[in-house]
């Protein structure tokens, strides 16, 4: 590593902190996150230049010397594939129906009690977090819930299901390696696979499902019907509800649900399968995008319309700018800051990094603290199966229960709270959310020391 002053430390500190509050105060300052960080990104490329930190690198490929521009080496590709390729099947294997079907079986398989619901309804938004992503669940369920809910006169229970399905999307979020983006970023920097993950994530999820909702029954007074009339009364009310309105081709349908099996199939024997293992999860959820975008192969145009290319060119720019700080010697300095919390092992560390992760996501994106983690332990040389790599993720994603911009889904469900009209403000969010968050967060630093430790 070239020599770099203090100054110039200093100064990239700055910057990366500077980055951080602005994405802080997105909605404040109004302006979209790629624009945040794509301003920032192009800021410390065109310092580390100045400063001489960077130089274009020369590589061969297939045999001829290639020059890359400085800033091409610092972005995570597979991260890229993964989360292009993932959105494009799910968006497309979510017009099957078999999602929508799913719910509303379920709805139907409740008898309208609002406890079954209740139950029914968040083991579903864990695994609808898990298989799609916690958004899509969030919106999903959700809207659901609402019309459900108006169906059976239960509006009043609106507000408890709504904030029960935001707390729940963040722990179904922590199910699989492709469940959320810091899932992604720091499995994929810690080497961890996708069976591993879920074998040691599952307990966990299912057990602060399970907690989760029992708490909320009680906080929000979700109880069961009593009485022969009324369970009949709520069994006819969503009778009416049609599974099959939602699918527009049986033989669509059939072949969508094959596939969503195949693709976690695929996704979970990567690093077993030949040719395939070379090529990694990217590459598996791009073929399958691929192959369910033939279904609509002379319109696929509206699919690429409908991804979320801020989102990707976000974690493009978000790149640069930690690689950017790696090169001024940021990254190093942070590690330094951490090595006394590392110091303290995998045990009471492990605990502390874990909580210190969560208070920090729910107060700004979670995505570059995992970044900027993944980058900093990944040169401490861990082992896959260190409890740091799991404070983090643990801590990374069940931050976004504290607050209501702690993380997407939380913010979508504050989001339909009040296109119901229901009262929600900032403050109510957190005093609700702290015993959840607070409980959810011991458990995991319990699970983490005493079962990943």
């Amino acid at each position: 590593m070239h020599h770099v002053s203090t100054t110039v430390t200093a100064l990239f500190v700055f910057l990366l902190v500077a980055m951080i509050l602005s994405l802080a105060f997105e909605e404040k300052i109004h302006a979209k996150k790629s624009v945040i960080v794509g301003w920032f990104a192009a800021i410390t490329l065109f310092m580390a230049a100045v400063f001489g930190l960077v130089r274009p690198e020369t590589v061969e490929i297939l045999g001829h010397p290639v020059t890359l521009p400085v800033y091409i080496p610092g972005i995570d590709w597979e991260v890229i594939a993964i989360i292009l390729g993932s959105s494009l099947f799910v968006d497309v294997t979510s017009k099957c129906g078999l999602f929508t079907w799913i719910a509303i079986k379920l709805t139907k398989a409740s008898r309208g009690d609002p406890l079954k619901l209740l139950v029914f309804y968040g083991i579903m938004t864990v695994v609808f977090s898990a298989v799609l992503n916690n958004v899509t669940a969030m919106i999903i369920v959700g809207t659901l819930s609402g019309v459900s809910l108006a169906k059976l006169r239960l509006t009043n229970k609106l507000l408890g299901f709504l904030l029960i399905e935001g707390f729940l999307t963040n722990v179904g979020g922590l199910l699989t390696l492709i469940s959320s983006v810091p899932n992604i970023i720091v499995g994929n920097a810690a080497g961890i696979t996708f069976v591993t993950f879920f074998i040691k994530a599952s307990p966990y999820v299912v057990v602060a499902t399970a907690v989760t909702i029992f708490m909320g029954a009680r906080l929000f007074r979700i109880e069961a019907l009593k009485g022969d009339a009324a369970k009949a009364e709520a069994a006819s009310l969503v009778a009416g509800f049609d599974e099959n309105d939602g699918i527009e081709s049986a033989g669509f349908f059939r072949f969508g649900t094959a596939m969503t099996g195949l693709f976690i199939i695929a996704m979970a024997s990567v690093s077993i399968t030949p040719y395939v293992k070379d090529l990694g999860m990217g590459y598996v959820a791009l073929a399958f995008a691929a192959i369910m975008l033939t279904r609509y192969k002379a319109t696929a145009d509206r699919f690429y319309q409908a991804i979320d290319w801020d989102l990707l060119a976000f974690f493009g720019c978000l790149f640069i700018v930690i690689n950017m700080m790696e090169h001024a010697l940021v990254l190093e300095l942070i590690g330094e800051g951490l090595k006394p919390i590392i110091g303290l092992g995998e045990t009471v560390g492990a605990g502390v990094l874990l909580v210190a992760s969560a208070v920090a996501s729910s107060v700004t994106d979670n995505i570059p603290l995992a970044a900027m983690l993944a980058k900093i332990l990944g040169g401490l040389e861990l082992a896959s199966d260190s409890p740091f790599w799991w404070a983090v993720i643990f801590g990374a994603n069940l931050g976004g229960n504290i607050t209501p911009i702690g993380s997407a889904s939380t913010l979508v469900a504050v989001t339909i709270i009040h296109k119901n009209k229901l009262p929600m403000s900032f403050a109510a969010f957190v005093k609700v959310a702290i015993p959840f968050a607070a409980l959810q967060l011991a458990m995991a630093a319990a699970y983490v020391l005493i079962v990943l430790g």
